[in-house]
């Protein structure tokens, strides 16, 4: 029979702002919290009024952020719109070797660096219904200036284009029918046959096979199963 690789999945998904990645993630996390964990980022981006420190990010100066870098801290870090977003190392390889799925919510250009290091994790790209519906989100958050939203919504516009780069892309436009589909690529991607770290023989059936493969002669009593 098969033996599956027992190691969990690094999963990466990227999305515009808007695109209401977070809230998949937290939908995911919400029906397995056991086999999967999100690696907090950290951000030298203020705290919005909706955030929840070392929960939604940890939240560090700039100053603070550069030191890391230096220190080694990130797997990989970015600076997107004016702000530093990094993956801290600390428990990622830990999690994986124990057969936990480790969730990385980050952004594109963080997502070719995770490629560039670990070619085997899994890219899922979160997509808005249209751009005009992701702009409707992010001023009913009402947590960026005009300026602000415009700025995502021109590297919103930029990040689409990229999504060739990714294993897959889930539109959000109803969020219940997108963690499903998220929930489902998850799935299938632990069926996948590169998963496999061994075959072996179980039954009667499998080792008759095995003979008639090598041209081996076998008895009758070999037959009873």
């Amino acid at each position: 029979m098969i033996e599956e690789s027992k190691k969990g999945t690094l999963i990466v998904i990227s999305g515009p702002s808007g695109s209401g990645k977070g809230s998949i993630i937290n939908g995911l996390l919400a029906r397995d919290d056991k086999s999967r964990w999100l690696s907090i980022s950290t951000t030298s981006r203020p705290i919005r009024a909706n955030d929840i420190p070392g929960k939604t990010y940890n939240f560090v100066s700039k100053e603070e952020f550069e030191q890391k870098i230096k220190e080694g801290y990130f797997l990989e870090y970015t600076n997107y719109v004016g702000n530093y977003y990094g993956t801290p190392k600390e428990y990622i390889s830990d999690k994986l070797k124990n057969g936990i799925d480790v969730i990385l919510e980050i952004e594109i250009e963080g997502a070719s660096n995770i490629k560039k290091l670990i070619p085997e994790a899994l890219f899922i790209f979160i997509m808005p219904p249209s751009l005009k519906i992701m702009v409707e989100r992010l001023k009913k958050r009402g947590t960026d200036s005009p300026e602000k939203i415009l700025e995502r919504f021109r590297r919103a516009y930029q990040e689409i284009n990229d999504v060739t780069k990714y294993n897959y892309v889930v539109v959000n436009d109803d969020l219940d029918k997108a963690i499903d589909k998220v929930e489902a690529i998850l799935k299938a991607e632990k069926c996948r046959v590169d998963r496999i770290e061994e075959v072996y023989l179980d039954t009667k059936e499998e080792e008759i096979h095995e003979l008639l493969l090598d041209n081996k002669e076998f008895e009758n009593k070999d037959i009873e199963v």
